[in-house]
């Protein structure tokens, strides 16, 4: 498959990272054309700053030392304007608030386009479009305070799609949703993932809600990439990390378990239905009045 994204040797420190310290280290990895990508690691192992490395962010933006090079489309980042780069990659951070700028739903859109260049009838055109494409149709009159947060999030995004971009990188966007609200965001980035051929990529440390729809798996540690693969191939290798386990699916945590405990070989569960049948079929089962399993 054609690497959207290409990461060869990259370090990167910022600028008031001390000295001999660096947030990114020995960086290699790649991420598909069409691919749902999720990006998982503690607390400060530097998913972040990834995210913003491949919108040209770091280092062009906001400065620090690095060595290596991110390649988006098949262009190293190096020496273009983050507004270019924009241009193919939507960014979505986790304070998605501080990049909304305008009074109206319509306004909001229309910002994004008119900033890229886009003539007046074709950005009425792509509002209506985009706004009707994350389940909003009609409401370009709408004032953002007359949205619920969910919808103001769904409103970002509508202003990343309409400009058509290629890959769409997005930082905990579910992090200040309920269940219900983040199993509705994602069900609504899968949807246009599948509809689009758009490639994703997102942090999450709650990936249950992404489960059914995650192509690729890459797990940061203090910096540094442990694993970096097909969704599959990726999940054993976090599993043998005690630190990184909890962040895997938990089907995925009891799958690996239950493989490792009783030598089994399980089905890639994508469901807890698909988990039950696997089971059934195998004669395991929950031994009645204990949290065992037996067979």
């Amino acid at each position: 498959m054609t690497a959207q994204i290409a990461i060869e040797d990259f370090y990167f420190a910022y600028k008031a990272t001390p000295p001999g310290q660096v947030v990114l280290r020995n960086i290699n990895l790649k991420v598909d054309k069409g691919s749902f990508t999720c990006l998982i690691g503690p607390s400060g192992a530097g998913k972040t700053t990834l995210c913003r490395a491949i919108t040209g962010i770091v280092p062009f933006y906001m400065g620090g030392r690095y060595a290596g090079d991110v390649k988006v489309l098949g262009k190293s980042t190096k020496g273009q304007r983050v507004s270019d780069i924009a241009m193919h990659v939507g960014f979505i951070m986790e304070d998605y608030e501080s990049q909304l700028v305008s009074l109206t739903a319509g306004e909001e859109v229309a910002f994004s386009l008119l900033n890229h260049g886009f003539k007046p009838e074709e950005v009425e055109k792509r509002v209506s479009w985009a706004l009707e494409a994350v389940g909003l149709p009609g409401r370009e009159t709408y004032r953002l305070d007359e949205l619920s947060g969910g919808q103001r999030q769904r409103l970002l995004l509508a202003s990343t799609l309409a400009v058509e971009p290629e890959l769409i990188v997005l930082d905990e966007p579910v992090s200040a949703m309920d269940p219900d609200g983040a199993q509705s965001l994602y069900s609504l980035l899968a949807s246009i993932h599948k509809r689009l051929g758009t490639t994703i990529v997102v942090v999450e440390h709650r990936m249950d809600f992404l489960l059914p729809y995650v192509t690729d798996l890459i797990a940061l540690k203090e910096g540094e990439s442990v694993a970096a693969d097909t969704f599959e191939a990726a999940c054993p290798i976090v599993y043998a990390d005690k630190e990184l386990r909890p962040l895997l699916p938990t089907l995925w945590q009891i799958k690996l378990g239950l493989e490792e405990r009783l030598g089994l070989k399980l089905n890639d569960w994508r469901s807890e239905e698909e988990a039950i049948e696997d089971m059934k079929s195998r004669g395991v089962r929950k031994k009645e009045g204990t949290g065992h399993v037996g067979s």
